[in-house]
């Protein structure tokens, strides 16, 4: 059995929160890689502003408050991928701004470049839950809140399993047991696939929209499924 679906036979998590040791080796390692990420892509980094700048427009990055660790927000890099809001022109839905060059952007995954500086910095790791909107904090039962107890990450178990298009139920329980069974063998298992994924374009978007679908809260995306 992969080890990316792998649960007890009783459906339960194989462990049960994050272990110090682990969060400590994983930060060690996600402060290296980042470090020579930054390094080894800074021609595909400067080549991605450039073309952002010609096509979308300055600024060239995207800066958003996210929660991470312990639900503490910090500014979220990207690459810009959308056209700013025009209302003369009538550029107002995201359907309007995202130009088909912001598509191949986000399903190429080089928007998510300027996130190795988050890594760096120790807001985020390579892998763990997606960093999520901060307005979603509320809505989060007190199970889905456990997302939070660790470092929200540029990839991660949901990524793997379908990325947008997985409900948002199923989002929630892939994230709360990632941080349960949060281990080096699983996150260089998760980096693997990912490395499919985005090849193979899965899930880029929620079915009927241009990204991800608006989170409500648990109960109503079920009663709505």
């Amino acid at each position: 059995m992969r080890d990316t679906d792998r649960t007890t036979r009783a459906g339960a998590p194989a462990q049960q929160g994050p272990r110090p040791r682990t969060m400590r080796a994983k930060r060690v390692l996600d402060a290296v890689g980042a470090a020579f990420a930054l390094v080894a892509l800074s021609p595909v980094l400067a080549a991605t502003a450039a073309l952002v700048a010609l096509r979308l427009g300055r600024p060239v990055l995207f800066r958003q408050e996210r929660p991470g660790l312990g639900g503490e927000t910090f500014t979220i890099l990207k690459f810009r991928s959308m056209l700013p809001i025009d209302h003369d022109r009538g550029v107002e839905s995201d359907a309007d701004r995202l130009t088909p060059f912001g598509r191949a952007l986000r399903a190429s995954s080089l928007d998510e470049l300027p996130s190795l500086w988050n890594i760096l910095r120790g807001d985020m790791s390579f892998v763990g839950p997606r960093p999520s909107l901060c307005r979603y904090l509320d809505l989060y039962t007190a199970e889905e809140s456990r997302r939070h107890e660790v470092r929200p990450g540029l990839t991660g178990l949901a990524q793997v399993r379908g990325r947008n298009a997985l409900p948002w139920p199923d989002r929630l329980r892939a994230d709360v047991e990632y941080v349960d069974r949060m281990s080096l063998r699983l996150d260089a298992a998760i980096l693997l696939r990912t490395v499919l994924v985005v090849a193979r374009r899965d899930g880029i978007t929620a079915p009927g929209h241009v990204s991800s679908d608006t989170f409500e809260g648990t109960r109503t995306t079920e009663e709505q499924g």
